[in-house]
């Protein structure tokens, strides 16, 4: 019974916390709240406080926030990775959304929201002289690390966007600009080092899933990843590196091992940063909330998969005996190259634990990233797929540190980094050695390729490197994905501004008439 009230409150507080400036402006949303619970009313004592802050949490796992289909679009889709398999995310992987996609536009609303609700926690956090010490500065350090992951992807997005720190009236924050990116990004590195102070480095038990320290300072050193600063970038990633708990799973296969596990044990040690989906952070609750996460996308839609139709019994039947789900969404697929042995590193053991076309010796119609399917039924059934989606993880760090040291020094100190991420790729051992800087800096690139794929890196990285719309035309895609290629233009490296958020704000176009180029 106190899961089910906990989680009931935790439901409400998110509730009435999530105030958009995508909202119209009735003005019943200005008028005084009373009698209720409210943000300035709630955060008495420490229990408070925390199931206020769940809210925001909640607020990643949203419909349209960082889950199935709306992050996912503009970080991994229309690669040289990924696409689908099907017409799901279509304005995504050919390069034809504008202003009008819904998708894009959901995904602004959920961030917005999320900095609303962050912003209402910081502001009834600081000075809060009710809260153990202890429980305030860590729960500021979780508001303040989930705000700058909302403008870091923001910005990631769409570039220039709306930026306020404070509480706003609905029609201030109707009429608000664009703030440049520039102005944007050192305010996130300032909440990101902060929050590194006030963090704990480890969570246990029902605390999982809650930001720690480490977790912060990866998100700071992405951030000076995504605008090439290639010392501060570093330094993030030696941090991390040095003095954190984390370390590298043993086994490559065992990053992603969700398929036989329940809610409270997915998290291993290479998981530095993750969102939380299959119970609630922070309240101790074994309570799987219901929503389809990223796994949905990898997940085979093995109904309808078997290469040869008479197959289809006899796959249905593997499938049960091994208590596992044929009905996921399949909307994500590695692409021809991807799915080519030949085209990776000859003894890289990760491809067959990345890849695969067959499922119990019976070949499928499409290839899919075995790592990052979930089949189990028991707590993974179709738009219930519980999974974390891990956003940063140890082996992505120590690449990051390899690709700023040589962008700073050359490879000859780089190769320690890189190194200790292909020990576990290859057996024997086939550690980098003897590259030029040039020569370095593309196997790196490759090697972000090999082991992170699909994780939802791939688009950034094309980005950051200046390779995005070259590398998109140059891409063995399928015959019904082709259009990718034909469509793609600079201007795609930013999504435009959502129609609807002009409609209500024509503000929005005052620093920027053209929407990214999409007028």
């Amino acid at each position: 019974m106190k899961n089910i009230i906990l989680n009931s409150l935790t439901k409400f507080f998110s509730f009435i916390l999530l105030v958009s400036i995508s909202f119209s402006c009735e003005e019943y949303l200005d008028e005084d709240f009373r009698d209720g619970l409210s943000p300035s009313n709630f955060y008495n004592n420490d229990n408070e406080a925390i199931m206020g802050l769940m809210g925001a949490y909640s607020q990643l796992t949203s419909q349209f926030g960082w889950r199935h289909r709306q992050r996912h679009n503009w970080y991994q889709m229309g690669t040289d990775e990924s696409s689908s398999n099907r017409n799901a995310a279509s304005d995504a992987y050919n390069y034809t959304h504008g202003e009008g996609v819904w998708d894009s536009h959901g995904f602004w609303i959920e961030a917005y929201e999320l900095v609303r609700n962050t912003n209402d926690a910081i502001l009834n956090l600081e000075g809060n002289d009710q809260l153990t010490e202890s429980v305030k500065n860590s729960l500021l350090g979780e508001a303040l690390t989930l705000r700058a992951l909302a403008y870091l992807d923001l910005t990631n997005i769409w570039g220039d966007v709306p930026y306020y720190r404070d509480n706003m009236t609905v029609g201030e924050l109707a009429t608000l600009e664009r703030t440049p990116v520039s102005t944007i990004r050192p305010e996130i590195e300032a909440d990101l080092q902060r929050a590194f102070t006030l963090l704990p480095s480890t969570r246990t038990g029902g605390d999982l899933g809650r930001v720690t320290k480490w977790g912060a300072m990866a998100l700071k050193a992405k951030l000076h990843m995504y605008d090439s600063e290639w010392s501060d970038m570093l330094a993030a990633c030696v941090e991390i590196i040095n003095n954190s708990p984390h370390t590298l799973m043993d086994d490559f296969a065992d990053v992603y091992n969700f398929s036989n596990k329940t809610w409270d044990n997915q998290v291993n040690n290479e998981h530095i940063f993750w969102i939380d989906f299959p119970g609630a952070p922070g309240l101790g609750m074994n309570v799987q909330q219901r929503s389809n996460t990223m796994f949905e996308e990898y997940s085979p839609r093995l109904r309808d998969e078997p290469k040869n139709k008479g197959d289809k019994n006899a796959l249905k039947a593997a499938l049960k005996s091994n208590n596992e789900d044929f009905t996921g969404w399949a909307g994500c697929v590695p692409l021809p190259d991807m799915a080519d042995q030949s085209k990776w590193q000859s003894g890289d053991l990760r491809y067959e634990k990345t890849v695969t076309q067959e499922y119990e010796g019976i070949a499928l119609k499409f290839p899919y990233y075995k790592k990052l399917w979930n089949l189990n039924q028991s707590y993974g059934v179709r738009s219930n797929k519980s999974s974390n989606y891990v956003m940063v993880r140890l082996a992505d760090i120590y690449l990051m540190a390899a690709e700023a040291e040589n962008e700073l020094n050359g490879p000859d100190n780089a190769y320690q980094y890189v190194n200790k991420v292909r020990e576990r790729a290859f057996d024997p051992d086939q550690p980098f050695s003897g590259m030029t800087q040039e020569t370095f800096r593309q196997a790196i690139r490759d090697e972000r390729k090999w082991e992170l794929c699909g994780e939802m890196h791939r688009k950034q990285d094309l980005i950051r490197w200046g390779i995005f719309v070259e590398t998109v035309q140059n891409t063995n895609w399928r015959n019904f994905n082709k259009a990718a290629a034909e469509n793609i233009k600079p201007i795609h490296v930013k999504c435009p501004i959502p129609l609807d958020e002009i409609l209500r704000n024509p503000n929005l176009l005052n620093t920027d008439p053209t929407n990214n180029g999409y007028r």
